[in-house]
């Protein structure tokens, strides 16, 4: 009984084994077995074909042109290798494809291009995933930067005493940052001085008129008057008037 699983779209992801034929594969009879008509890998226009149908020997196909099968290695009793090439000559073919039958299940072996992509996709999920696993123990704090916070260290840190922590208005993080942002504003946008006018000075003439001065022998006669009405006796002042009886 023949069965057929198709796992992809691709030729790769099908895979094909009749029951019957593997108990008694061997290399004399393997062709016959992938030439079954139910096998998707086995094109019914090739030559084997035509030599099946004439019945004559495999031989013949060194003179003919076209597709062809032959096997390729055969490792009894579980591993042969069928090679699909294109005959031009009797001493030039094109391989096509191979095909290696396990334990009676036939598949189709990959070709380089695809043995070097699925290795590259697998190398890139791999470190896509350590990227991802690496990303979930950053962490990230605007006072402390950027630091590792692994599972292990949770226990570490429930392990030891706690202590109080004196808190600081600002870490030395936060000054360099800060620091550096203010650099880089003023590299920005420099600030710009402007310088005031010079004042500028008049120089103007003013004239004071000098008064006259006395002479001195009058400066002198109006010192000694003020002196001698100071020394001149005050007049005696008159008692208050007496009191006189009104008469009846």
């Amino acid at each position: 009984q023949a069965s057929v699983w198709l796992k992809y779209d691709n030729p790769l992801g099908i895979s094909w084994v009749d029951s019957g034929w593997v108990p008694i594969l061997n290399p004399g009879n393997v062709l016959d077995y992938f030439s079954e008509r139910s096998n998707p890998f086995y094109d019914r226009t090739c030559n084997n074909e035509v030599v099946k149908m004439q019945r004559l020997t495999l031989e013949h196909l060194n003179q003919m042109v076209g597709v062809e099968y032959i096997l390729l290695h055969a490792q009894e009793p579980i591993l042969y290798i069928i090679r699909k090439q294109q005959r031009q000559s009797a001493t030039q073919v094109i391989p096509l494809a191979d095909y290696y039958i396990i334990a009676g299940v036939v598949y189709q072996a990959p070709d380089l291009g695809t043995v070097i992509g699925s290795r590259v996709l697998s190398a890139v999920h791999g470190i896509q995933s350590a990227f991802d696993e690496a990303m979930s123990y950053c962490r990230y704090h605007p006072s402390k930067g950027y630091w590792w916070h692994f599972k292990d260290q949770e226990e570490r840190e429930k392990a030891k005493p706690k202590s109080k922590k004196k808190e600081e208005p600002s870490s030395l993080f936060q000054r360099q940052r800060v620091d550096t942002l203010l650099l880089d504003l003023r590299s920005k946008f420099p600030p710009t001085f402007y310088q005031c006018p010079k004042p500028v000075f008049t120089c103007v003439s003013v004239e004071v008129k000098k008064e006259p001065e006395p002479p001195t022998e009058a400066v002198k006669q109006e010192e000694r008057e003020p002196a001698a009405k100071s020394s001149a006796p005050a007049p005696p002042s008159k008692p208050p008037p007496e009191k006189r009886a009104r008469l009846q």
